[in-house]
């Protein structure tokens, strides 16, 4: 997407995270609670991804992005579709988006990726005003 920034990955994190799950140290009830509300925007708001869950190795992950700001008002705090994020960010100035993977058979979730989108960070420089010393 072209007005994408501010991207952090929390692949590490997410390593990590499962390093700990497939040692023992933490259990997969601890990791495996993905809420109603999450597993529902993954059916109607969810994009499939080439990844497998780590967890339980059924199926395929699904990522949902989730938006915040303050200029969405009402729709703050959703899930969109792809498609409509790049509508979103034609339209808004600034909002953040929250990609979180989730595994709609056993329940794993993590977020995946965090960025920004909108117009606000698109180069649109008006050309200078000539003076009389030019």
């Amino acid at each position: 997407m072209r007005t994408q920034r501010q991207v952090v990955d929390y692949a590490l994190q997410r390593k990590a995270l499962l390093a700990e799950v497939h040692s023992g140290r933490v259990g997969t009830m601890d990791v495996c609670d993905a809420n109603p509300y999450l597993l529902r925007a993954a059916k109607f708001h969810g994009a499939p991804s080439d990844v497998t869950c780590p967890v339980c190795r059924k199926e395929p992950l699904t990522r949902v992005s989730w938006v915040y700001g303050d200029e969405l008002k009402h729709a703050s705090g959703s899930a969109r579709a792809p498609e409509e994020l790049a509508r979103m960010a034609a339209l808004f100035t600034e909002f953040t988006v929250y990609v979180v993977e989730v595994c709609r058979t056993c329940g794993w979730n993590h977020l995946v990726q965090s960025y920004v989108l909108g117009t606000g960070g698109l180069d649109t420089h008006k050309p200078r005003r000539r003076t009389a010393a030019e």
